[in-house]
């Protein structure tokens, strides 16, 4: 996956627009909602346009409802797709999951049963999108609470075959896998073990709220220390995986998610010691 190694990147906030024209800072690249953009003018979309300007980006989508028996929403990827030729993103990435039904939106991530019959629709979907946005597509691991008593397979085997059937790319994310492994009670590392290294193409990193008797996937705490030891396990078995940090709530200073991003870099940097990123070498000037 070297090819397409971006480095170290944070997702764009609204609260750090500002700060990231003001002091460029030592960010390899930026990952943006896409449904955050899909308007037509205003101050968000001036402050895309700057920041583009200056860094790589990629598109994250929370609305696709992908997993979902409602028919595809042709309106949303109508406005995915205008997004895409706008912004021009390095890749663009959507969540294994349901959102609504009938028309209603849960705001939630739903995890799919672990079926073969769900592997069939899934897929099938994730290959209509791809050929209407012309792209392949990464898709990511949720977290999840519930299991459903229909599941005839591990979360990994169905998402790995999901992403082969589909022939699409994995956006990995590292505390997702620790957050359902507590709460599953399974093997972190098998889950990483079984993923095949060709398919991923993104990482995600964030902090949780650990309840003790279940974990919950806040994106409102620092990183926490073992999900960078299963980071670094997920470099160890997969090399120069493009890496980024979520902050959704109680989101610090720019300064402060940059300092972290470093511990990332630190690991990657120690696991690999030939790695080198994005920052120094291939941004291009900013003119004053």
């Amino acid at each position: 996956m070297t090819d397409h190694f971006l480095g170290f990147g944070l997702g764009l906030r609204t609260q750090h627009f500002h700060d990231v024209l003001e002091t460029q800072p030592e960010v390899d690249w930026f990952e943006i909602i896409s449904e955050n953009f899909m308007v037509a003018g205003g101050k968000p979309k001036y402050y895309l346009h700057q920041i583009r300007e200056r860094y790589p980006m990629v598109m994250h989508g929370v609305s696709m409802s992908i997993g979902s028996t409602d028919p595809l929403d042709m309106n949303y990827l109508q406005k995915l797709k205008s997004l895409i030729n706008e912004v021009q993103p390095e890749w663009v990435s959507d969540h294994l999951c349901w959102t609504g039904l009938e028309g209603v939106n849960s705001h939630d991530l739903l995890p799919m049963p672990y079926t073969e019959e769900a592997i069939d629709h899934v897929a099938a979907r994730i290959r209509q999108v791809q050929d209407y946005l012309g792209r392949q597509m990464l898709i990511e691991n949720v977290s999840s609470y519930i299991s459903y008593a229909e599941s005839r397979m591990t979360e990994w085997e169905f998402y790995s075959e999901v992403v082969e059937r589909a022939d699409c790319l994995m956006l990995l994310d590292v505390n997702n896998i620790y957050v359902s492994s507590r709460n599953h009670d399974f093997d972190a590392e098998a889950y990483l073990n079984a993923i095949n290294p060709a398919r991923v193409r993104q990482f995600h990193l964030a902090g949780h709220s650990d309840f003790g008797t279940h974990v919950i996937d806040t994106h409102d705490h620092d990183v926490p220390d073992p999900v960078w030891a299963l980071y670094r396990k997920a470099i160890e078995r997969f090399g120069p995986v493009s890496t980024m940090i979520e902050r959704d709530d109680n989101i610090p200073a720019l300064t402060d998610l940059v300092a972290e991003l470093d511990i990332a870099r630190g690991i990657a940097a120690d696991v690999l010691p030939d790695l080198t990123t994005r920052t120094s070498a291939t941004r291009e000037p900013v003119s004053a």
